[in-house]
């Protein structure tokens, strides 16, 4: 018999692996949707007047391990050095328990924002105790659950003040000791808002003047100061007191709270964060019990589940989803939660006592390194310090610094005659003889004797973390079962499909993963020298050659470090091109009511003035008053807003025409990037008319989103707006910086070249095709079941859609959180509710997603509605029913069951594994009692024994 070679590709990364349907189960789809082929559908659904000329192309997809050989190659160009520069950017030791069993983890970085709490009580409890961490160490009352980075967390921080000072002042004092990118940020920020920035030496400070003022602590040159004084001038005229403080610090020195500061904030990258060259860290922000309901960002609390027990959820939650939109001062929605989750597991690993002994450690090599500069006749700043010195050299510190990186030690160069120099927990002896030797001194580390110069009058007089959380055996066998408890209980994409319109949870594959925990990409500091970074820089720079390729735009900026911060600086772009050709007047934003809730928030943030578009019947935008109100407002009109494909998950004909009528009246284009999973090979924002749009790398661009974060949200944008890009203070040019870090979280972009280089242009394009394939699967499937609430004009759906629940509370009193809720009997995550329509599940399943997968999916939500029609026909109680009682818990399975269905209903609906079933770990969660009761840091144990009992 003659052999037969076969065609099966084996390396095919693009259809083997990320893409789910096979091509056999593809054709069984296609006869569900009575077409042809995958083509025949696109044409469907995609308007031929919309679909680019040119297809995506790269060169030939490279396999999984071809990237990674070529992503080895190019980190290799990295070169790591020990850097000492800090400026809130310090080396860490991450233990390896936390690297591997969370940071490498998929069942943490691959979870979604805890909204549905019931299947996030995991990775609640430890966000929970990251806030508990911060709110011990700062000495403040409350703590959220993390904020993009430290520099936002200060301009944050600003905006907070201003909405609850008492003092009417318009201006805000910046210490002049704060890190140079926190004050750009926070310049940033202040101008669109009207806001007077006054940066000067904390001893100039007129509290009168302001309506607050930041501190440093330690400045960012090391001085120490203790602002007791200055928070009591402050409260004396109505102002509020800030604190940027050092986290590993605050172990040893006074904290904010003792010194009475209203707000605390700062970063966690020092515990156990890998500097990824500035990305992702996780910021903090502290503040006291009477300004919690202003805080921005997500906070976690305690609530109750329906049975009494103690459950977790996000706090507040309204506060953040509407995100005040006009009246908005911050568009954030969104946190670092994956690596705030790192760092509150470092603070338990190592527990009080072991961070008291790195911050002790840190500080005593600090005075070693003194004494020996000293001894050679050097002048170094302060007297007092923790980690941080600055030493006079004169015409020498050239020399030094060319001296250091030698050494391989990178120092900071301050003004023209001094060198800064910045330890950490993972300086060793070697590198304090290293800087010694840079300064031309041969000395050995054990020359010196450890000796101690903390200001006394600033020693840390209160205990911390004194929760027994953080005095848990620290062997690791109980540490790695804690972090599998924790795990356990939530629902990631390692266990299941998260269908979420508008948020995209697709594959995070593992090749993608691995480069980020490379050291040659993991340990650059973001201000080391550029020509340590070419590896960097060569990623960057072809990263954005193909998002050009893919959008449609002359340029990018990957300095955004999420979705709400890239709308922010694509704004910004926008503000400052109109204002260099002396249309600075134009604040006008036009905005269709179905927007993103970050959309409004977002022009408000840069002096706009918001005006609302109505959508039609079919939810997209009513062209007639979009035009009217952009010609009322033509002199004013400084941009649009829209989303493409629309929120309601529909490719709208009309999308060149708003453009053409924006720029018509003199306004740009702002084409949200959300939904790019529709267009990529497809269609092109750029060619649409679009002037600037922001990618959610994490979406679209495979970046996982870690249970609520990281994210990023480059922007493009078109060749006339690139000079006015943002910049960065250690940068030339372009516009003012959004984020602490002159490339956002670059650490993070290794996941989305691998995805694209793996992919191909075709990859991508067939990606697209079948995120819309597998949209318009369920749609059918569902169909006569639910409504599907907005198509296109043959009928299909884009890459989402949304089916509507409201008719069922009338007909069966069965709510959108009822069907929710019921998911998780049925193992799954629910799609994203009540938005972008009130009482609707909008349902986005992705291109990684199997056949098999959709189908279980399919038959849950029909067994859900065979459930409402039972209670329609009277066949069910209206209030003692599954959906009412869902989700059910194991212990609902165990005790006494009065229920009138079977525990087999109750526990297996259809979709439900038998063997591998997902059990959530607490019954629905009662968010009333949540926020009449609000308490955001860890319970006491004995909270935890009266659960019990």
């Amino acid at each position: 018999m003659p052999f037969t070679p076969t065609d099966y590709l084996p390396y095919d990364f693009a259809n083997r692996r990320h893409i789910g349907p096979s091509p056999k189960e593809m054709a069984q789809m296609f006869k569900v949707l009575g077409v042809s082929d995958l083509e025949a559908l696109i044409a469907d659904t995609v308007p031929a007047g919309i679909r680019q000329d040119e297809d995506l192309a790269f060169g030939k997809p490279m396999s999984e391990r071809e990237m990674l050989f070529h992503l080895r190659e190019v980190a290799s160009k990295n070169k790591v050095l020990t850097s000492l520069i800090g400026m809130g950017y310090h080396s860490t030791v991450t233990p390896p328990a936390i690297q591997r069993n969370i940071f490498e983890n998929p069942a943490w970085y691959t979870a979604y924002t805890p909204y549905q709490p019931e299947i996030s009580q995991g990775r609640l409890e430890a966000l929970l105790n990251y806030q508990t961490m911060v709110s011990d160490l700062t000495g403040l009352d409350i703590a959220n659950a993390s904020l993009l980075d430290e520099a936002t967390a200060c301009a944050e921080a600003m905006t907070m003040a201003q909405r609850v000072a008492g003092s009417k002042a318009k201006a805000f004092f910046v210490d002049e000791n704060c890190h140079p990118q926190n004050i750009a940020v926070m310049k940033t920020r202040a101008e669109p808002l009207g806001i007077e920035l006054i940066v000067a030496a904390p001893d100039t400070l007129d509290p009168a003047r302001v309506f607050g003022a930041i501190f440093q602590y330690p400045g960012t040159h090391g001085h120490l100061r203790d602002l007791s004084a200055d928070m009591a001038a402050l409260h004396e005229a109505g102002a509020i007191g800030i604190v940027a403080a050092d986290i590993m610090a605050l172990c040893l020195l006074k904290e904010p709270g003792a010194m009475g500061a209203d707000i605390a904030v700062g970063s966690t990258q020092r515990f156990g964060i890998p500097l990824g060259y500035g990305g992702p860290h996780a910021a903090y922000m502290a503040t006291k019990d009477a300004y919690k309901r202003s805080m921005p960002g997500r906070i976690v609390g305690v609530s109750i589940d329906s049975h009494g027990n103690r459950a977790y959820r996000l706090s507040l939650q309204t506060r953040e989803q509407h995100i005040r939109r006009e009246k908005a001062t911050s568009n954030v929605c969104t946190a670092q939660a994956l690596l705030a989750v790192m760092a509150g597991f470092y603070a338990v690993f190592h527990g009080p006592d072991g961070l008291r002994a790195i911050a002790q450690r840190i500080h005593r090599k600090t005075v070693r390194l003194a004494r020996g500069l000293e001894a050679a006749g050097f002048k170094v700043e302060p007297a007092t310090f923790f980690d941080t010195l600055t030493v006079d050299v004169g015409l020498l510190q050239e020399g030094v610094l060319r001296a250091a990186v030698k050494e391989g030690v990178n120092l900071r160069r301050v003004g023209e005659t001094r060198v800064g120099i910045t330890l950490d927990e993972a300086t060793r002896p070697a590198t304090i003889e290293a800087v010694w030797r840079a300064f031309g001194l041969l000395r050995k580390d054990e020359d010196f004797a450890p000796d101690y110069r903390l200001p006394e009058a600033l020693l840390r007089e209160t205990a911390y973390l004194q929760h027994d959380i953080f005095h848990m055996n620290r062997a690791e066998t109980e540490m790695m079962r804690y972090m599998r408890r924790l795990a356990d209980r939530d629902l990631a994409l390692d266990r299941a499909m998260i269908p979420l319109g508008s948020c995209t949870m697709k594959l995070n594959s593992a090749a993608e993963m691995m480069p980020v925990s490379w050291p040659e990409f993991a340990g650059l500091h973001p201000f080391a020298p550029a020509d340590q970074a070419q590896g960097y820089t060569q990623m960057i720079d072809d990263l954005s050659d193909k998002l050009c390729q893919v959008t449609g735009y002359d340029a990018f900026s990957m300095q955004p470090n999420s979705g709400a911060q890239g709308e922010y600086a694509g704004l910004l772009t926008i503000a400052a091109w109109q204002k260099a050709r002396g249309q600075g007047q134009r604040n006008v934003c036009l905005i269709p009511v179905n927007a993103h809730g970050t959309n409004p928030a977002s022009a408000q943030m840069v002096g706009w003035k918001v005006v609302p578009v109505k959508c039609d019947e079919k939810g997209s935008i009513d062209l007639v008053d979009f035009r009217a109100k952009a010609e009322k407002h033509a002199e004013a009109l400084a941009a649009c807003m829209i989303t493409y494909p629309s929120t309601h998950g529909v490719f709208e004909e009309t999308v060149r025409e708003v453009c053409a009528i924006t720029h018509e009246h003199g306004g740009q284009v702002y084409i949200d990037g959300a939904n790019m999973n529709a267009m990529v090979g497809l269609s092109r924002p750029g060619d649409l008319g679009g002037d600037v749009s922001h990618l959610n790398l994490h979406k679209t661009f495979c970046i996982p989103h870690g249970g609520g974060g990281p994210g990023m949200g480059p922007i493009g944008v078109k060749e006339h707006l690139i000079p006015h890009l943002p910049a960065h203070p250690l940068e030339q040019g372009g516009a003012g910086p959004v984020s602490a870090a002159p490339y956002g979280s670059p650490s993070l972009l290794p996941i989305s070249w691998g995805y694209i280089l793996m992919m191909g242009g075709p990859g991508l394009t067939q990606a697209t095709r079948v995120a819309i394939l597998n949209a318009n699967y369920i749609a059918k499937r569902l169909e006569g079941a639910y409504t599907v609430l907005y198509t296109g004009p043959t009928g299909r759906v884009a890459h989402e859609c949304i089916l509507d629940i409201r008719p069922f509370e009338k007909s069966a009193g069965v709510t959108v959180e009822d069907v929710a809720k019921r998911l998780i009997d049925c193992g799954f995550h629910a799609p994203t509710m009540s938005w972008p329509v009130a009482g609707t599940l909008m349902v986005e399943p992705t291109e990684s997603e199997t056949k098999a997968e959709l189908d279980r999916f399919c038959d849950a939500m029909l067994a859900i509605r065979e459930e409402i029609r039972a209670v329609e026909e009277g066949r069910a109680d209206r209030d003692n029913n599954p959906l009412k009682h869902a989700p059910h818990t194991m212990e609902d399975l165990v005790r006494d069951w009065d229920r009138p269905y079977s525990r087999e209903q109750g526990c297996f609906p259809p979709g439900a594994f038998r063997v591998d079933k997902y059990w959530p770990p607490v019954n629905r969660v009662d968010n009333v009692w949540g926020d009449r009761n609000l308490v955001c840091t860890c319970p006491p144990m004995s909270a935890y024994a009266e659960a019990a009992e």
